[in-house]
């Protein structure tokens, strides 16, 4: 039977879609952020097994497809027994996919502190953790929070990937929206203009951060 869907009704379907878009961005950067600020932690150690350790995950995770990355936990688990759903599925790739790259760009901001304060620091006793905490840290927040921004608008046009493994985000109810009505033009326009919306602010945020910043040294 022939449903008559309306413009409101594609709308409608759309934004319910679209909160489940922000809820899995919202989700993946907030736990990749706290899985990359471990890795980095580990990354500039002076422990070498956790250094070669962290050096294989950026690098495998930076190196493959976020596609891939998917399908690996989605159709790669439960061939051990673990049941995974398309949303826990999305959730657990976009995190580790996330955590590589956040712990990359703070390493950068990281690596960017003058040596200086690095020797100052440890002229006055102060441990790893107390350098890191009290002098590093500080300064290289200061750096990374334009390019964090940035890369966040990544992570919500890296949810578009999981409608792949059957997660109902935007795209995925774009896709089945556009077969139900067969307007795919309508539909899809749509689509896009949610991402942008989404994504456009948070460009125009990272670009004002970055002048700030700037013109701040």
């Amino acid at each position: 039977m022939f449903v008559q869907f309306t413009t409101w009704d594609i709308v409608r379907n759309l934004l319910e879609a679209g909160r489940w878009t922000l809820a899995l961005s919202l989700l993946a950067f907030m736990l990749g952020g706290a899985v990359g600020l471990l890795v980095l932690f580990l990354r500039i150690s002076h422990n070498r097994v956790a250094q070669a350790f962290t050096k294989g995950y950026i690098e495998i995770f930076q190196g493959t497809p976020l596609l891939m990355q998917l399908f690996i936990v989605f159709f790669g688990l439960p061939l051990l027994g673990i049941d995974v759903s398309p949303w826990l599925a999305a959730a657990l790739g976009l995190t580790l996919f996330t955590s590589a790259y956040l712990a990359e760009i703070w390493r950068g901001c990281v690596e960017a502190v003058p040596r200086g304060q690095w020797e100052a620091s440890a002229s006055l006793a102060l441990s790893f953790p107390q350098q890191m905490r009290h002098v590093v840290l500080p300064q290289a927040l200061r750096v990374a929070i334009a390019p964090t921004v940035g890369f966040s608008v990544q992570v919500v046009k890296g949810t578009a990937v999981t409608s792949i493994i059957g997660f109902a985000e935007l795209t995925k109810t774009g896709s089945m929206l556009a077969n139900a009505t067969f307007q795919p033009f309508l539909v899809f326009g749509l689509v896009a203009a949610g991402y942008f919306a989404l994504c456009y602010p948070l460009s125009l945020y990272a670009k004002r951060l970055e002048r700030r910043f700037h013109v701040a040294r």
